[in-house]
Protein backbone atom coordinates (compact mmCIF):
# COMPACT_ATOMS: atom_id res chain seq x y z
CA UNK A 1 0.00 0.00 0.00
CA UNK A 2 1.15 3.52 -1.08
CA UNK A 3 1.31 6.15 2.07
CA UNK A 4 0.83 9.65 0.97
CA UNK A 5 0.98 12.75 3.80
CA UNK A 6 -1.60 15.32 3.56
CA UNK A 7 1.30 17.41 1.82
CA UNK A 8 1.93 15.02 -0.97
CA UNK A 9 -2.23 14.54 -1.37
CA UNK A 10 -2.43 18.40 -1.78
CA UNK A 11 0.53 18.81 -3.85
CA UNK A 12 -0.80 15.97 -6.39
CA UNK A 13 -4.58 17.23 -6.22
CA UNK A 14 -2.62 20.79 -7.53
CA UNK A 15 -1.26 19.13 -10.14
CA UNK A 16 -4.31 16.76 -11.34
CA UNK A 17 -6.04 20.57 -11.52
CA UNK A 18 -3.59 22.67 -13.51
CA UNK A 19 -2.59 25.04 -11.12
CA UNK A 20 0.96 24.21 -10.52
CA UNK A 21 3.90 26.02 -12.61
CA UNK A 22 3.98 28.77 -14.75
CA UNK A 23 1.92 28.51 -17.84
CA UNK A 24 2.52 31.92 -19.99
CA UNK A 25 -0.18 32.61 -22.26
CA UNK A 26 0.56 31.64 -26.11
CA UNK A 27 0.55 34.47 -28.55
CA UNK A 28 -1.71 32.89 -31.02
CA UNK A 29 -5.40 32.51 -30.78
CA UNK A 30 -5.28 28.85 -31.83
CA UNK A 31 -2.44 28.15 -29.30
CA UNK A 32 -4.72 30.00 -26.77
CA UNK A 33 -7.91 27.53 -28.11
CA UNK A 34 -5.89 24.71 -27.70
CA UNK A 35 -4.63 25.62 -24.03
CA UNK A 36 -8.12 25.79 -22.87
CA UNK A 37 -9.49 22.80 -24.72
CA UNK A 38 -6.20 20.63 -23.03
CA UNK A 39 -7.44 21.93 -19.59
CA UNK A 40 -10.92 21.15 -19.92
CA UNK A 41 -9.34 17.59 -20.77
CA UNK A 42 -7.38 17.34 -17.52
CA UNK A 43 -10.25 18.51 -15.37
CA UNK A 44 -13.27 16.80 -16.86
CA UNK A 45 -15.86 19.01 -16.14
CA UNK A 46 -16.02 22.84 -16.05
CA UNK A 47 -19.39 24.09 -14.17
CA UNK A 48 -21.46 26.66 -15.00
CA UNK A 49 -23.56 29.45 -12.97
CA UNK A 50 -24.99 32.72 -13.65
CA UNK A 51 -23.14 34.36 -10.78
CA UNK A 52 -20.73 37.18 -12.68
CA UNK A 53 -18.68 39.44 -10.56
CA UNK A 54 -15.31 39.58 -12.24
CA UNK A 55 -16.26 37.58 -14.78
CA UNK A 56 -18.27 34.34 -14.95
CA UNK A 57 -17.41 30.64 -13.11
CA UNK A 58 -16.11 29.03 -16.62
CA UNK A 59 -13.81 32.18 -17.58
CA UNK A 60 -12.36 32.16 -13.76
CA UNK A 61 -11.70 28.24 -14.01
CA UNK A 62 -9.61 28.97 -17.35
CA UNK A 63 -8.00 32.27 -16.13
CA UNK A 64 -6.85 30.75 -12.53
CA UNK A 65 -5.04 27.75 -14.83
CA UNK A 66 -3.69 29.68 -17.84
CA UNK A 67 -3.26 33.00 -16.81
CA UNK A 68 -4.64 36.14 -18.85
CA UNK A 69 -5.37 34.91 -21.84
CA UNK A 70 -8.77 37.11 -22.60
CA UNK A 71 -11.92 36.40 -21.98
CA UNK A 72 -12.80 36.64 -25.48
CA UNK A 73 -10.35 33.18 -26.12
CA UNK A 74 -11.59 31.67 -22.98
CA UNK A 75 -15.17 31.80 -24.89
CA UNK A 76 -14.05 31.32 -28.27
CA UNK A 77 -12.68 27.96 -26.72
CA UNK A 78 -15.45 26.50 -25.10
CA UNK A 79 -17.74 27.23 -27.34
CA UNK A 80 -16.31 26.54 -30.71
CA UNK A 81 -18.72 23.96 -31.63
CA UNK A 82 -16.49 21.32 -31.98
CA UNK A 83 -14.65 20.59 -28.76
CA UNK A 84 -17.06 20.39 -26.27
CA UNK A 85 -20.57 19.74 -25.32
CA UNK A 86 -22.70 21.06 -22.36
CA UNK A 87 -24.58 18.55 -19.96
CA UNK A 88 -25.32 17.56 -16.54
CA UNK A 89 -21.90 16.75 -14.64
CA UNK A 90 -21.62 18.37 -11.29
CA UNK A 91 -24.01 20.59 -12.17
CA UNK A 92 -24.37 22.40 -15.55
CA UNK A 93 -21.22 21.84 -17.18
CA UNK A 94 -18.96 22.33 -20.03
CA UNK A 95 -17.60 19.00 -20.95
CA UNK A 96 -15.03 17.19 -23.07
CA UNK A 97 -16.68 16.01 -26.91
CA UNK A 98 -15.27 12.77 -26.39
CA UNK A 99 -16.90 11.88 -23.05
CA UNK A 100 -20.44 12.01 -24.81
CA UNK A 101 -20.85 9.34 -25.35
CA UNK A 102 -20.17 8.25 -21.64
CA UNK A 103 -23.33 10.21 -20.43
CA UNK A 104 -25.74 7.74 -22.12
CA UNK A 105 -26.18 6.00 -18.40
CA UNK A 106 -27.38 9.41 -17.06
CA UNK A 107 -29.66 10.18 -20.26
CA UNK A 108 -31.28 6.72 -19.91
CA UNK A 109 -31.77 7.44 -16.38
CA UNK A 110 -34.09 10.40 -17.43
CA UNK A 111 -35.57 8.30 -20.05
CA UNK A 112 -36.59 5.85 -17.80
CA UNK A 113 -38.15 8.88 -15.27
CA UNK A 114 -39.63 10.14 -17.61
CA UNK A 115 -39.63 13.91 -16.71
CA UNK A 116 -36.85 16.25 -14.47
CA UNK A 117 -39.41 18.28 -12.25
CA UNK A 118 -41.75 19.68 -15.26
CA UNK A 119 -43.90 17.43 -17.03
CA UNK A 120 -43.14 17.27 -20.64
CA UNK A 121 -45.49 18.36 -22.85
CA UNK A 122 -45.28 15.70 -25.96
CA UNK A 123 -46.78 18.11 -28.62
CA UNK A 124 -44.15 20.21 -28.56
CA UNK A 125 -41.41 17.34 -29.35
CA UNK A 126 -41.51 16.74 -32.33
CA UNK A 127 -41.88 20.31 -33.55
CA UNK A 128 -38.67 21.23 -32.41
CA UNK A 129 -37.06 18.17 -33.67
CA UNK A 130 -38.73 19.24 -37.15
CA UNK A 131 -37.58 23.18 -36.89
CA UNK A 132 -34.12 22.17 -35.36
CA UNK A 133 -33.74 19.82 -38.50
CA UNK A 134 -34.71 22.41 -40.95
CA UNK A 135 -33.33 26.07 -39.54
CA UNK A 136 -30.67 24.67 -37.72
CA UNK A 137 -29.06 25.65 -34.27
CA UNK A 138 -31.52 27.64 -32.28
CA UNK A 139 -31.94 29.36 -28.77
CA UNK A 140 -34.92 28.83 -26.68
CA UNK A 141 -36.02 32.81 -27.99
CA UNK A 142 -35.73 31.50 -31.57
CA UNK A 143 -37.87 28.55 -30.81
CA UNK A 144 -40.73 30.67 -28.97
CA UNK A 145 -39.63 31.94 -25.59
CA UNK A 146 -38.52 30.40 -22.26
CA UNK A 147 -41.45 31.41 -19.97
CA UNK A 148 -44.68 32.07 -19.55
CA UNK A 149 -44.65 35.08 -17.47
CA UNK A 150 -41.82 37.36 -15.43
CA UNK A 151 -41.23 34.47 -12.71
CA UNK A 152 -38.16 32.72 -13.32
CA UNK A 153 -39.48 29.01 -13.09
CA UNK A 154 -41.92 29.31 -15.16
CA UNK A 155 -40.80 28.06 -17.97
CA UNK A 156 -43.18 27.86 -21.27
CA UNK A 157 -43.66 24.96 -23.18
CA UNK A 158 -41.40 25.29 -25.46
CA UNK A 159 -38.61 25.45 -22.83
CA UNK A 160 -39.74 22.15 -20.92
CA UNK A 161 -39.58 20.71 -23.98
CA UNK A 162 -36.37 21.62 -25.20
CA UNK A 163 -34.70 21.14 -22.21
CA UNK A 164 -36.29 17.05 -21.64
CA UNK A 165 -34.70 16.83 -25.47
CA UNK A 166 -31.29 17.87 -24.02
CA UNK A 167 -31.92 15.51 -20.94
CA UNK A 168 -32.63 12.41 -23.20
CA UNK A 169 -29.52 13.71 -25.97
CA UNK A 170 -32.15 14.17 -28.39
CA UNK A 171 -30.57 17.53 -28.32
CA UNK A 172 -27.09 18.41 -27.67
CA UNK A 173 -25.60 22.65 -26.60
CA UNK A 174 -22.29 22.92 -28.05
CA UNK A 175 -22.50 26.92 -28.20
CA UNK A 176 -23.95 29.43 -26.25
CA UNK A 177 -25.37 32.85 -27.41
CA UNK A 178 -25.55 36.26 -25.27
CA UNK A 179 -25.51 33.42 -22.45
CA UNK A 180 -28.22 31.52 -24.11
CA UNK A 181 -28.06 27.99 -24.63
CA UNK A 182 -27.77 27.14 -28.92
CA UNK A 183 -29.60 23.97 -29.06
CA UNK A 184 -28.50 21.16 -31.80
CA UNK A 185 -29.18 17.46 -33.63
CA UNK A 186 -26.27 14.99 -32.19
CA UNK A 187 -26.03 13.91 -35.51
CA UNK A 188 -24.86 17.36 -36.91
CA UNK A 189 -22.51 18.11 -33.90
CA UNK A 190 -21.36 14.58 -32.14
CA UNK A 191 -18.93 13.12 -34.86
CA UNK A 192 -20.28 9.97 -36.12
CA UNK A 193 -17.28 7.76 -34.16
CA UNK A 194 -18.64 8.98 -30.38
CA UNK A 195 -22.65 8.27 -31.58
CA UNK A 196 -21.81 4.77 -33.12
CA UNK A 197 -20.20 2.52 -31.78
CA UNK A 198 -19.97 -1.60 -32.43
CA UNK A 199 -21.44 -3.49 -29.61
CA UNK A 200 -23.27 -0.44 -28.17
CA UNK A 201 -26.78 -0.77 -27.48
CA UNK A 202 -30.24 0.83 -27.08
CA UNK A 203 -31.77 0.58 -23.37
CA UNK A 204 -34.84 2.89 -22.41
CA UNK A 205 -34.32 4.04 -26.21
CA UNK A 206 -31.04 5.74 -26.02
CA UNK A 207 -27.94 4.53 -27.83
CA UNK A 208 -24.53 4.32 -26.04
CA UNK A 209 -22.50 1.93 -23.85
CA UNK A 210 -24.58 0.24 -20.71
CA UNK A 211 -24.59 1.69 -17.83
CA UNK A 212 -21.72 0.09 -16.24
CA UNK A 213 -19.06 0.81 -18.82
CA UNK A 214 -20.76 4.28 -18.51
CA UNK A 215 -19.97 4.28 -15.08
CA UNK A 216 -16.34 2.94 -15.23
CA UNK A 217 -15.47 5.17 -17.22
CA UNK A 218 -16.84 8.31 -15.47
CA UNK A 219 -14.80 7.10 -12.08
CA UNK A 220 -11.95 6.74 -13.44
CA UNK A 221 -12.07 9.88 -14.90
CA UNK A 222 -13.59 11.53 -11.90
CA UNK A 223 -10.29 9.62 -9.95
CA UNK A 224 -7.84 11.67 -13.01
CA UNK A 225 -9.35 14.83 -11.51
CA UNK A 226 -8.99 15.18 -8.14
CA UNK A 227 -5.54 12.97 -8.47
CA UNK A 228 -6.09 11.43 -5.06
CA UNK A 229 -9.55 11.51 -3.30
CA UNK A 230 -12.11 9.53 -1.55
CA UNK A 231 -14.70 7.16 -3.21
CA UNK A 232 -17.01 10.43 -2.62
CA UNK A 233 -14.32 12.57 -3.91
CA UNK A 234 -14.06 10.63 -6.79
CA UNK A 235 -18.18 10.61 -6.84
CA UNK A 236 -18.48 14.05 -6.74
CA UNK A 237 -16.74 15.12 -9.99
CA UNK A 238 -19.79 13.63 -12.02
CA UNK A 239 -22.07 13.00 -9.41
CA UNK A 240 -22.07 9.52 -9.29
CA UNK A 241 -23.20 7.48 -6.46
CA UNK A 242 -20.68 6.87 -4.28
CA UNK A 243 -21.86 3.18 -4.39
CA UNK A 244 -21.59 3.21 -7.61
CA UNK A 245 -17.71 4.15 -7.65
CA UNK A 246 -17.15 1.85 -5.10
CA UNK A 247 -18.50 -0.92 -7.14
CA UNK A 248 -16.58 -0.40 -10.20
CA UNK A 249 -13.53 1.71 -9.25
CA UNK A 250 -11.49 -1.35 -9.26
CA UNK A 251 -12.39 -1.91 -12.53
CA UNK A 252 -10.04 1.35 -13.74
CA UNK A 253 -6.62 2.08 -13.76
CA UNK A 254 -6.78 3.98 -9.91
CA UNK A 255 -4.59 2.86 -7.56
CA UNK A 256 -5.50 2.19 -3.76
CA UNK A 257 -3.63 4.62 -1.42
CA UNK A 258 -3.26 5.52 2.23
CA UNK A 259 -3.26 9.24 3.28
CA UNK A 260 -2.20 10.50 6.63
CA UNK A 261 -5.21 12.14 8.81
CA UNK A 262 -7.75 11.27 6.31
CA UNK A 263 -8.76 8.12 8.11
CA UNK A 264 -10.47 7.03 4.76
CA UNK A 265 -9.90 4.64 2.18
CA UNK A 266 -8.19 6.54 -1.17
CA UNK A 267 -7.18 6.29 -4.50
CA UNK A 268 -4.86 8.08 -6.35
CA UNK A 269 -4.17 8.03 -10.64
CA UNK A 270 -1.36 6.61 -11.63
CA UNK A 271 -0.15 9.61 -13.31
CA UNK A 272 -0.34 11.61 -10.46
CA UNK A 273 1.73 9.22 -8.00
CA UNK A 274 4.36 8.61 -11.11
CA UNK A 275 4.81 13.24 -10.92
CA UNK A 276 4.88 13.17 -7.04
CA UNK A 277 8.00 10.81 -7.33
CA UNK A 278 9.57 12.61 -9.84
CA UNK A 279 8.55 16.12 -9.57
CA UNK A 280 11.02 18.60 -8.06
CA UNK A 281 8.78 21.82 -5.67
CA UNK A 282 7.22 23.10 -8.06
CA UNK A 283 5.38 27.01 -7.61
CA UNK A 284 1.72 26.75 -7.57
CA UNK A 285 0.39 29.48 -8.77
CA UNK A 286 -1.07 32.30 -7.13
CA UNK A 287 -4.68 33.65 -8.42
CA UNK A 288 -7.95 33.82 -6.66
CA UNK A 289 -10.60 30.56 -7.24
CA UNK A 290 -13.82 31.07 -8.33
CA UNK A 291 -16.30 29.26 -5.61
CA UNK A 292 -16.88 27.02 -8.21
CA UNK A 293 -14.00 26.09 -9.37
CA UNK A 294 -13.34 22.35 -9.41
CA UNK A 295 -10.49 22.26 -6.85
CA UNK A 296 -12.72 23.52 -4.40
CA UNK A 297 -16.71 22.81 -5.08
CA UNK A 298 -16.41 19.80 -2.48
CA UNK A 299 -16.44 21.59 0.64
CA UNK A 300 -15.68 18.38 2.46
CA UNK A 301 -12.36 18.23 0.56
CA UNK A 302 -11.45 21.23 0.28
CA UNK A 303 -11.38 21.54 4.42
CA UNK A 304 -9.58 18.32 4.43
CA UNK A 305 -6.67 19.11 1.68
CA UNK A 306 -6.19 22.89 2.84
CA UNK A 307 -7.88 23.27 6.27
CA UNK A 308 -9.97 25.94 5.67
CA UNK A 309 -13.72 25.45 5.87
CA UNK A 310 -15.60 27.63 3.11
CA UNK A 311 -19.45 27.96 2.01
CA UNK A 312 -20.74 29.76 -1.22
CA UNK A 313 -22.84 33.18 0.68
CA UNK A 314 -24.36 33.79 -2.29
CA UNK A 315 -27.68 32.49 -0.95
CA UNK A 316 -27.05 33.56 2.27
CA UNK A 317 -29.09 36.81 3.64
CA UNK A 318 -26.67 39.32 3.39
CA UNK A 319 -26.36 40.22 7.11
CA UNK A 320 -25.54 36.51 7.83
CA UNK A 321 -22.31 36.22 5.43
CA UNK A 322 -19.42 35.90 7.30
CA UNK A 323 -16.39 36.21 4.15
CA UNK A 324 -19.11 37.98 1.44
CA UNK A 325 -21.16 37.62 -1.73
CA UNK A 326 -18.86 35.87 -4.13
CA UNK A 327 -15.86 35.37 -1.61
CA UNK A 328 -13.33 33.48 -3.67
CA UNK A 329 -10.34 31.69 -1.89
CA UNK A 330 -6.46 33.03 -2.49
CA UNK A 331 -4.78 30.17 -3.86
CA UNK A 332 -0.57 31.05 -2.94
CA UNK A 333 2.45 28.72 -2.37
CA UNK A 334 0.45 25.30 -2.30
CA UNK A 335 -1.96 26.98 0.00
CA UNK A 336 -5.64 28.19 0.47
CA UNK A 337 -4.54 31.61 2.49
CA UNK A 338 -7.07 34.25 2.30
CA UNK A 339 -10.64 35.27 0.93
CA UNK A 340 -11.92 38.05 -1.03
CA UNK A 341 -15.16 39.72 -1.79
CA UNK A 342 -14.72 41.36 -4.83
CA UNK A 343 -16.79 44.03 -6.88
CA UNK A 344 -16.00 46.29 -9.58
CA UNK A 345 -16.46 49.69 -8.71
CA UNK A 346 -15.83 52.40 -11.26
CA UNK A 347 -12.47 51.17 -13.23
CA UNK A 348 -11.46 49.71 -9.85
CA UNK A 349 -11.52 46.29 -8.62
CA UNK A 350 -13.16 46.59 -5.04
CA UNK A 351 -11.77 44.17 -2.16
CA UNK A 352 -15.36 44.69 -0.45
CA UNK A 353 -14.14 42.04 2.25
CA UNK A 354 -10.56 40.63 2.61
CA UNK A 355 -9.97 37.43 5.27
CA UNK A 356 -6.35 36.31 5.61
CA UNK A 357 -5.96 32.80 7.13
CA UNK A 358 -4.43 33.47 10.64
CA UNK A 359 -2.04 31.03 13.30
CA UNK A 360 -3.07 30.41 16.80
CA UNK A 361 -1.31 33.65 17.44
CA UNK A 362 -3.72 35.58 15.44
CA UNK A 363 -0.79 36.52 12.86
CA UNK A 364 -1.39 36.01 9.15
CA UNK A 365 -0.17 33.13 7.56
CA UNK A 366 2.89 33.07 5.67
CA UNK A 367 1.90 34.99 2.61
CA UNK A 368 -1.09 35.64 2.93
CA UNK A 369 -0.45 39.11 2.73
CA UNK A 370 1.88 39.03 -0.18
CA UNK A 371 -0.17 36.97 -2.22
CA UNK A 372 -3.47 38.32 -1.71
CA UNK A 373 -2.12 41.42 -3.04
CA UNK A 374 -0.64 40.09 -6.23
CA UNK A 375 -3.78 37.67 -6.94
CA UNK A 376 -5.78 41.06 -6.70
CA UNK A 377 -3.17 42.92 -8.93
CA UNK A 378 -3.23 40.21 -11.58
CA UNK A 379 -7.25 39.83 -11.69
CA UNK A 380 -7.82 43.15 -12.09
CA UNK A 381 -5.60 43.77 -15.14
CA UNK A 382 -6.66 40.71 -16.21
CA UNK A 383 -10.42 42.08 -16.22
CA UNK A 384 -9.39 45.71 -17.33
CA UNK A 385 -9.61 47.33 -14.53
CA UNK A 386 -7.01 50.39 -13.50
CA UNK A 387 -6.53 49.81 -9.93
CA UNK A 388 -7.63 47.47 -6.81
CA UNK A 389 -9.06 49.10 -3.95
CA UNK A 390 -9.40 47.69 -0.77
CA UNK A 391 -11.99 47.97 2.03
CA UNK A 392 -12.35 45.60 5.25
CA UNK A 393 -9.39 43.58 6.13
CA UNK A 394 -9.24 40.67 8.87
CA UNK A 395 -7.35 40.94 10.83
CA UNK A 396 -7.59 44.75 10.80
CA UNK A 397 -3.92 44.94 12.16
CA UNK A 398 -2.91 43.77 8.19
CA UNK A 399 -4.72 46.02 6.39
CA UNK A 400 -1.67 48.75 6.21
CA UNK A 401 0.68 45.63 4.96
CA UNK A 402 -1.78 44.93 2.29
CA UNK A 403 -2.48 48.06 1.31
CA UNK A 404 0.90 49.02 1.02
CA UNK A 405 1.56 46.25 -1.82
CA UNK A 406 -1.26 47.65 -4.00
CA UNK A 407 -0.62 50.67 -6.31
CA UNK A 408 -2.03 53.98 -5.89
Amino acid sequence: MIELSGDEARRAALWAQGLLGARPAPESPRKREESVIDMLGDLGAVQLDTISVLARSHELVAYARLGALGRNAVEAAYWNGDSAFEYWSHAACILPMEEWPWFAFRRRHYARKGERWHGVPQASLTSITERLRLEGPLTTRELGGAKKSADWWDWSDTKIAVEWLLDIGEVVVTRRSGWRRVYDLPERVVPPALRQQTGWGDADGIHGPDDAECLRRLTELGGHSVGVGTAGDIADIHRLGVNDVKAHIADTDLIEVTVAGWGQRAWASPQALEWLGTASRTRSRTTLLSPFDSLIWNRERMERIFDMPHRIEAYTPAAKRVHGYFAMPVLHGRRLVARVDPARSGGALMAKRVTLETDHRGVPARGAVKGTARALQEAASWVGLERVTVDEVRPSSAAASLRSLLPD
